[in-house]
Order: structure tokens, then sequence, then C-alpha cells
């Protein structure tokens, strides 16, 4: 097996298929493993270049063979797709993975340690409750109307709603029971997302670049711990515009036979890192608006009079990862000064 030069591996709960290739760019290797074999094997391997798909606990696979001398390169589900030849099985993948590898402009996920996964799982539990308490506020707000009780949007509008159908003695009784166990279950998600802030606090205040990038007027707390955490190595990228197409904020492009044309942004990468840059964007488009921003950007001001906001702010979203991906890359502070007196990007 000395001969091996690359690996590419399929990986799933208990089997795993291998696919390896020598010098000559020939298969040598064709081997299905069980999850109890795996570090054995690799350890009687001379150290190679492994090739996994970046999917469920590939992060612990790369720590682990890099461990035993091995390069691990994590590839994402989208660029090793068209490398499968035909059908769907796991040879077939861990031979398309083997060959993506092998590509001079193949783009490779960084690999994360086991402290930024464990971040990333604080932000994940976040996320859950967040959602979570959407659901309950949108279950309580129809249920409500089902009786003829209405009331305003907004989060802060679901604990007076709720005391209101306790007070409300039309209601049945088992409606206003019912309701009091949707009140409990409301305040216990809240108490839980409060805990995780805290944490998620905690976790900003201890990180330097987390502390730098909320400079940025539309970053705050949640969002700069989101970048950090979400973004493990800022070089992996060429440039900002790399970066912002990463996170889903840049336009698609359609165009063809020299003619330029571009639809709406990709939104692909992070869901929740670009939603909440463009809730971050609209709050400051907002304060643009109605003329309370004391030092607004020049250049948003302008598209503002040409534009419709949710298009502005979608434009702040894309330069403010910009900033960020340069503020990562560079160790340096936010400059407002030229900031306000840059143009936007393409979107």
């Amino acid at each position: 097996m000395g001969e091996i030069k690359r690996i590419g591996m399929d990986t799933s709960k208990q089997i795993f298929q291998l696919h390896g290739v020598n010098e000559a760019e020939q298969p040598v290797l064709r081997k299905k493993l069980r999850r109890t074999e795996m570090v054995r094997f690799f350890e009687r391997q001379e150290p190679t270049v492994v090739a996994i798909e970046a999917c469920g606990a590939a992060h612990y696979w790369a720590r682990e063979l890099g461990r035993l001398g091995h390069e691990v390169k994590l590839i994402a589900p989208q660029l090793a797709k068209p490398y499968v030849k035909r059908g769907k099985n796991d040879a077939a993948d861990a031979e398309a993975l083997c060959e993506a590898a092998s590509r001079p402009s193949m783009r490779f996920v960084p690999g994360k340690t086991a402290e930024q996964q464990a971040a990333l799982m604080l932000a994940g539990v976040r996320e859950r409750l967040v959602r979570n308490r959407t659901q309950l506020a949108n279950t309580i707000r129809g249920t409500a109307a089902e009786f003829g009780v209405i009331a305003a949007k907004g989060l802060a509008q679901i604990e007076p709603l709720l005391a209101r159908l306790q007070a409300d003695a039309t209601l049945p009784a088992l409606a206003r029971e019912l309701f009091a166990v949707q009140a409990e279950e409301a305040a216990q998600l809240a108490a839980r997302i409060a805990v995780i802030d805290a944490k998620l606090l905690a976790w900003h205040r201890a990180n330097a670049l987390s502390r730098r990038l909320t400079a940025v007027p539309t970053i705050g707390p949640i969002v700069a711990t989101l970048l950090v955490m979400k973004t493990p190595d800022a070089h992996a990228f060429r440039r900002g515009r790399d970066f912002a197409a990463w996170l889903g904020l840049t336009p698609k492009d359609h165009s063809t036979a020299g003619k330029v044309k571009l639809g709406g942004i990709t939104r692909a990468g992070d869901e929740t890192l670009r939603s909440l840059l463009v809730v971050g964007a609209t709050a400051v488009v907002w304060q643009t608006r109605r003329g309370a921003d004391r030092h607004p950007l020049p250049w948003l001001v302008e598209l503002l009079k040409r534009k419709p906001p949710k298009l502005a702010a979608v434009a702040l979203a894309n330069k403010t990862a910009r900033i960020a991906w340069k503020m990562m890359m560079s160790g340096q502070a936010y400059d407002p000064t030229r900031a306000r007196s840059a143009t936007p990007a393409a979107t």
C-alpha cells in the first residue's frame, strides 16, 4: 500500500468506502471499512492525502487522521458532485472525492478544532431556540385569532397577548388552560435564550477579533461572534468579494454571448449569518431614511434616492461582509472615515 498517492473517503455512521490512486493516477485501493477499523487502517499507511466530503463528523476525522500524519482535505459536497461519473453509491462518491482533490483549482474547507466546533454548537443551540420561540409565538398569535383576539406584530406583544387571554372570561376554560401551558413554554424558552445569549456575550468579550468587528455600524455582538465562529480561516478567501459570495450576498450571473445579466443574490452559504447581516444593514438604512443617523454614509444616501430600501440594505450587507473580511485578514481596526468615502459593491 506504500504506493498510494491519494485517498478519497466516503464517510457514514458505520461504513466507510475508500478509493486510492498511485502516482500514475491508477486505482490501487478499493476498500470498505467499518468505523472501528478506520484508525487501525490509517495507522498502517504512509502519510498521504485524504479527501473527505465536508459533512457530518468530517472535521472530527480530519483531526484524527491529521494526528496520524495524513494531510486531510475537506471538499464541499457541491464541488465534489460533478466528479461522480454515473449513479450514486459509496464507491462512486469515494472515487469522485479522490478525483476532485487532484484538481489544481479546487477549493477546500478549512478544518475546525474541537474548540471551534464547540463555539459553533453554542451558536447552533441559540439558533434552534430562537426558531422554536418564533414558531411558538406564531402559534399563539394564530390560535388567539381563532377566538377573535388580535395582537400587534413583534415578540414584545406576545406576553401582553397571553395576559389578555388569561383574563378573558369569554374564552372556554380549556382554551385558557392551554394558553397557560403555552405561556409557561414561552417563559422557559426566553430563560434558555437569555442563558445562551450570556454565554455568547462572554465569548465575544473574550475574543479580540469579535470585539473589533462590533465597531462596524451594522455589526453587533451576535453577528460578530458568528462571523468569527463560522470563518475559521479568512485566508481561505482571496478577496472580499469571494467572502461575500460565500455568504450568498453577490448577484446571480446569467451572462452569455457578451451580454451581462445579473439577477438577485445567490442566497448561498450560511442562511443565519447572511440574514443577520441584512437585518443589521436594514436597521442602518432605516436610520438613514429617517435622518436619525448622525454620520450617514454618503453613498448609501445616494443609493436610497435611486433604489428600494431592501436593495440598499443588501448592498450595505455586502459591503459589511467585505469590510469584516478585510479586518479579519489584516488585523486592522474599523476606519469610519474610509468607509464613508468608499463606494458600495455591485449587487
